[in-house]
């Protein structure tokens, strides 16, 4: 791991992580939460695992460019249009990643039960090796991430602040995967957006 002005980048097998735990100064992310918590269009969707079916443990919005769609684990997400708070999140992102994004899975983590399971973001819209950009708000959760295949590397745990800003470069969805557990500890809500880029059809 290499840290530098506020940037923490953690070197992994074909993928690199880049940390800003306080991308956001805290009036800017409290203000950001607040209007996405009360301005975004969150559902629930129902996952059929294994020939059962059942709620989506967390709330999720999909905001895009016009006529961009995202399909995963059999749920299709239209994309919304943009609004303002998500387009200035966005076009900060661009800036500092020289990446282009046109769409993003927003999750809202209600309590500790809320979680996203063990995943990559490597569905096939999203192209050969997709570079995500992932903004947490709210309360402090554990993002995990560990290899696919080789023992040999150790899982990784980043404690993942309001305000702070993951870069998943390089390889990182075709080699590892990360999850966000569950905890038993009294936690408030947390959003977490994550721009990708879709390949049209």
């Amino acid at each position: 791991m290499t840290e530098f002005n506020n940037l923490k980048i953690y070197s992994l097998d074909h993928a690199t992580l880049e940390h800003y735990p306080k991308w956001l100064n805290s009036e800017i992310a409290d203000k950001h939460f607040s209007n996405l918590r009360h301005q975004l269009n969150w559902r629930q969707d129902e996952i059929t695992l294994f020939g059962k079916t059942h709620f989506v443990p967390r709330l999720q919005a999909f905001y895009s460019d016009l006529g961009i769609t995202y399909s995963y684990s059999n749920i299709k997400l239209a994309g919304l249009a943009w609004n303002d708070t998500l387009l200035e999140i966005k076009n900060e992102i661009e800036k500092i990643s020289l990446l282009k994004f046109n769409c993003v899975l927003c999750n809202l983590y209600r309590n500790g039960r809320d979680y996203a399971a063990w995943h990559s973001d490597d569905e096939k819209e999203l192209g050969s090796d997709p570079q995500i950009a992932s903004v947490s708000l709210g309360a402090q959760r554990i993002f995990q991430a560990r290899h696919k295949t080789l023992k040999q590397f150790p899982p990784l745990k980043l404690a993942l602040e309001h305000g702070s800003l993951l870069l998943m470069r390089g390889q990182m969805q075709r080699y590892w995967s990360h999850q966000l557990a569950k905890t038993a500890r009294p936690v408030g809500e947390r959003i977490n957006l994550t721009f990708r880029y879709i390949y049209p059809n």
